[in-house]
Order: C-alpha cells, then sequence, then structure tokens
C-alpha cells in the first residue's frame, strides 16, 4: 500500500482517500496522541533507569534536561537530527549484538564461574502460571492467564516497523527503496525479538529468586533485567553498568524519535485542515516550532513521578500506549483492506504493486480481528474484585472511548453525517501518481512508470 502511495503519512492520507474523513481526523489524531505520550513514556523510563545508581535528587531534573536537549535537537536543521540518531541507534545496534555475544560466550563456559550452562535453563518450565490476584486455589488457567500477560506486554513491545512509512514522501525514489527497506525491517525485528527472547530463556532460569524478586519489587533500570541478574550470578561485576548506560541512551533516542515525529505529524494534520492553521509556521530551517512545542507539551505528563512511584507512572503510560498503539493497528488493517478494494475495481487503469506481501487479504483479516480482541482484554486484570481501581480502567480503555467520540462527533456533528464512505469506482490516484512518477524520472528510475508513458 504504501509502496504503491508513497506520501508523507501515507497510511493516514489513504484514510482519507479509501475510507473516508472521520476515520483520517480519529486515526491522525490517535497517532499523534501515541507519539507524544510516548516522550514522558522514556522521560520516567531514563529517570527509573538512573535510579539502579542512587534515587537522591528530583525527578524534575533528568525531565528539564531532556526536554531541553530535545527542544534543542528539534529546531535545528533536519540533518542534525539525523546524525544525532545515526550515532544514537548505533549505541543501540552496539547493545543488541553485545548481548547476544554475552550469551554465546558464557553459556560455552566463557565466564568466571567457568559455567558451561548451554540450554540448562530451558528444562526448568519455561512457561509459568500466573495468577493476577493471588488467588490461585482451584483454578487452571495459570498458563493461559501467564500467556496472555505476555501477549499484552508485547502488544506494547512490538511497535515501530509502520514508522518506517512516515518517511514516504521524503525518499528519493519511494518505490524502488521502499520494498526492500520493509522486508528489511521485517527480517530485523524477527530476527531481534526471537535471538532477544531465545537469549533470555538461555542466561537465566524462570526459577531464579533474584528474577522474581526483582519483577515483584519492580526494580528499576537493569535492575530487573535477566542478562543483568545471569551477569550478577556469574560474578561479572562491571556489564551490567554498561548495559544501564546503553539503555539509557536507547531511551533518550526513542523520546528525540517521538519529538521528531509527533511534531511532524501535528504539522501534516494543520496542513489538511485537522488542526489549527498557526502550527504549519515553521523557522528559517524548515522546523514546525509551534508544532514541536505543542508535542512537546506532553513532557509535563511525566510530573507524575513526583507524586507517585515511577513504576506506576511507567504502568499508566504503558496502558494508554498499549491501547492507542492497538487501534492504530486496527486502523492500518482497515485502511488496507479499502485501498485493496479500490485498487482491485481500478487495477486495469493503474500501474502495477511495487510490492505485494504474502497472505493478503487474510493476514489483514486477521490483524484486524486480533489487534480489536487485545484492544478489550489489555486490560482485563482490573475487571477482578479485588485489583478494580478506577485509574487502571481508565489509563487502559480510556483511548477507546476517546476515539470512538472523536470520530462520531465529526462524522454526525462536524459534518452532519455528510462524510460517507468513499466508492471505490471514484477514488482517483492519478494525481499523486503522476508527481510520484515525474519525482522518479528526475532520479532516473522509470521501473513503474505508467501515465508519464501514456
Amino acid at each position: 500500500m504504501v509502496c504503491f502511495f508513497p506520501v508523507s503519512s501515507p497510511f493516514l492520507r489513504l484514510a482519507t482517500k479509501c475510507v473516508d474523513d472521520s476515520l483520517a481526523v480519529m486515526a491522525s489524531w490517535n497517532f499523534w496522541f501515541l507519539e507524544c505520550v510516548q516522550i514522558p513514556f522514556e522521560i520516567v523510563s531514563v529517570n527509573t533507569i538512573i535510579h539502579y545508581w542512587r534515587d537522591d535528587y528530583s525527578a524534575g531534573i533528568p525531565l528539564a534536561v531532556q526536554v531541553v536537549l530535545y527542544l534543542l535537537i528539534s529546531i535545528c536543521a533536519v540533518k542534525y537530527y539525523g546524525e544525532m540518531e545515526f550515532w544514537l541507534a548505533s549505541f543501540k545496534i552496539i547493545l543488541a549484538l553485545g548481548l547476544f555475544t554475552f550469551t554465546f560466550i558464557t553459556m560455552l563456559g566463557g565466564n568466571p564461574e567457568h559455567d558451561r550452562y548451554g540450554f540448562r535453563n530451558y528444562g526448568e518450565s519455561p512457561f509459568k502460571k500466573y495468577f493476577p490476584d493471588g488467588n490461585d486455589v482451584g483454578k487452571s488457567s495459570g498458563y493461559f492467564q501467564g500467556f496472555l500477560a505476555c501477549l499484552i506486554q508485547a502488544s506494547f513491545t512490538i511497535a515501530g516497523g509502520e514508522y518506517i512509512s512516515m518517511l514516504a514522501g521524503e525518499v528519493k525514489r519511494p518505490r524502488k527503496v521502499l520494498p526492500k527497506a520493509f522486508k528489511q525491517v521485517f527480517v530485523r525485528l524477527t530476527f531481534l525479538f526471537l535471538g532477544s527472547c531465545l537469549c533470555v530463556g538461555i542466561v537465566c532460569s524462570p526459577n531464579d529468586p533474584d528474577l522474581t524478586a526483582a519483577i515483584n519489587e519492580a526494580r528499576p533500570g537493569a535492575g530487573s533485567s535477566p542478562y543483568v541478574i545471569a551477569m550478577n550470578n556469574l560474578k561479572i561485576r562491571i556489564l551490567p553498568d554498561i548495559v544501564n548506560i546503553a539503555l539509557i541512551t536507547a531511551a533518550f533516542s526513542a523520546g528525540n524519535a517521538y519529538t521528531y515525529c509527533s511534531s511532524r505529524t501535528f504539522y501534516g494534520m494543520a496542513l489538511d485542515g485537522y488542526a489549527p492553521k498557526i502550527f504549519t509556521r515553521c523557522n528559517r530551517h524548515g522546523v514546525p516550532i509551534y508544532s514541536v512545542a505543542i508535542s512537546l507539551v506532553w513532557a509535563l505528563v511525566s510530573l507524575l513521578q513526583l507524586n507517585s512511584n515511577s513504576a506506576v507512572v511507567l504502568n499508566w503510560l504503558i496502558n494508554l500506549i498499549t491501547a492507542s498503539q492497538l487501534i492504530n493497528f486496527v486502523v492500518l488493517c482497515i485502511v488496507y483492506l479499502f485501498f485493496r478494494r479500490a485498487y482491485h475495481v481500478q487495477q486495469d487503469s493503474l500501474p502495477k504493486l511495487p510490492f505485494r506481501s504474502w497472505g493478503q487479504p487474510y493476514t489483514a483479516i486477521i490483524g484486524l480481528v486480533s489487534c480489536s480482541a487485545m484492544i478489550l482484554i489489555q486490560g482485563y486484570t482490573v475487571f477482578f474484585p479485588k485489583l478494580w481501581n478506577t485509574q487502571d480502567f481508565l489509563f487502559s480503555y480510556l483511548m477507546v472511548f476517546i476515539n470512538i467520540g472523536i470520530y462520531v462527533g465529526y462524522k454526525f456533528i462536524w459534518k452532519r453525517g455528510k462524510d460517507h464512505f468513499k466508492n471505490p469506482h471514484e477514488i482517483d490516484f492519478s494525481k499523486e501518481l503522476t508527481e510520484i512518477e515525474n519525482h522518479e524520472i528526475e532520479s532516473s528510475f522509470e521501473k513503474f512508470q505508467y501515465y508519464s508513458k501514456a
């Protein structure tokens, strides 16, 4: 879909073109919120990681330092942001490869204890029972609830692959570059996630008392990491501090990226008329300064940790992000299905698709159904009688009600019911595709030319 129609904020633009304006408005505000709320999440994360060493300081100090740095980076030309992210991203790659190497060397006996532990820890019940309310009497659902808890956490973690689509409008030869980029993202995410799961199971036993205590006590930073627990068990003293430093750079880099993405998303919303026009104003470097400012205001949410435990605030933000992220995935699937319908209706008068993913439309339908189900169950523990908490309920399901309110309000109040679903026969792709082809001709890439040859 994005490879065929590589424009700025493609799935948001395609929501307007292929579905209806109401979905585009809802998706735009939800996506902007999703990016903005991750800014305070990363700020709180940095503060929590620093607590690994000490906590005798105000949480406002790392907040102030990070906000100033994010602002300075964001108001400079985009090339400086790119340079900064290049080096910060390098630390993430080094950290991941370093932990994989640590696992391989130590499992073969390359550690101070000379313990050749291999796959020994995999024999110790990798599936653990989990009871949110602490009551396991007469219950046989412990393994399922343990799996469900991991699935909910994964719904928060597995994100970012779709962010590459936001660059579609700025890529020089998008229909050549993007197919390769999406394939690489899929392979790399699969390798990193599955590789990390394998390594965590190798280095640390699920029954390790230190791991259980770290989770129950919500130890900050790397203190609850299975890698760090393994390092301590193997009497490797310096590596936990190195891992913690790398985690700080990773969290700072993520917050920096979300500041950039959220400001550009809001700028695009203002251009499309979904936000006030004042936010289209840019400085001499072409930076939408007012959009940067309103996105950074969300950093103040991290001040909640001044009144509550950092781990509690992180959990609130995780619930908000998870719900908003799942809604974003649902929108992606809906937009793709409507786009696919329009393309097949008009395929005789459209250029061929630069990239075809396998299993469509069935994988999109599965994604739509499964993500919709996860939206409903991601906060299920709050409905246990002993665990009911109004705050937890709101942080888990507030975004569902807000997004429904935006969609219904725009469609039936703002548009007074005149915003109808688009007719697939009447959707016009030609204007944007002609501009894309002209751009590609200038870059000496003519593989997918169609209108220019007509």
